[in-house]
């Protein structure tokens, strides 16, 4: 059994080489090529502006999912993103209905200080993240305490699994790097419910 990366309130696990190095390289560039990219605007503190990545949503078509007021329609699962839920489901014993993609560019392209913590994931959402492509830095902070910060290089082929009421009482972030760092897909599995 892996360790709990969060000492309270909380659970998180990491697994590195989740994904053989071969089989992450074929998903990257398939997954690369197949999805339909786009860069969308949110609402920061009251201002739109465009996300500073490409997104796509794939899943239930007939379940929307709405976060910062920006509403993203799925589309039906490709085979490739089928396989690897079909994975994911069995390792974290959920049914996952869809998987929200990022494509990270360049050390530029980031994600703030959120919590995964819309109604439609439920109270205790279960949301199981792979990471392919270039390593970047994951970082996790407690909501109230701001101090207690943990950070997770996330590696080619690794799967970051957050559960029970972290999404309550953490947030997390990607943030931007000066680092020279080449293209990373994430993809967050979750069950959102209608």
């Amino acid at each position: 059994m892996h360790q709990n990366l969060l000492p309270k309130e909380g659970e998180t696990y990491y697994y590195e080489g989740f994904f053989e190095p071969v089989e992450s390289d074929t998903f990257f560039q398939k997954l690369k090529e197949e999805i339909d990219w786009k860069q969308e605007p949110i609402r920061i503190f009251g201002q739109w502006r465009m996300q500073p990545r490409l997104t796509a949503l794939y899943g239930n078509p007939d379940v929307p999912y709405t976060y910062s007021r920006l509403e993203m329609k799925a589309s039906p699962f490709t085979p490739t993103l089928e396989l690897i839920r079909s994975r994911l489901s069995a390792f974290c014993d959920a049914e996952f209905t869809h998987v929200l993609l990022n494509l990270y560019r360049d050390g530029s392209d980031s994600m703030g200080w959120h919590r995964d913590n819309e109604a439609s994931l439920g109270k205790f959402p279960v949301i199981a993240s792979v990471s392919l492509g270039d390593t970047r830095e994951f970082q996790l902070r407690h909501y109230r305490d701001k101090k207690q910060k943990i950070k997770v290089p996330l590696t080619h082929g690794s799967l970051l699994v957050m559960k029970g009421p972290t999404q309550t009482h953490w947030e997390h972030q990607i943030p931007k790097t000066a680092k020279e760092v080449g293209e990373r897909i994430n993809l967050t599995f979750r069950v959102i419910q209608a």
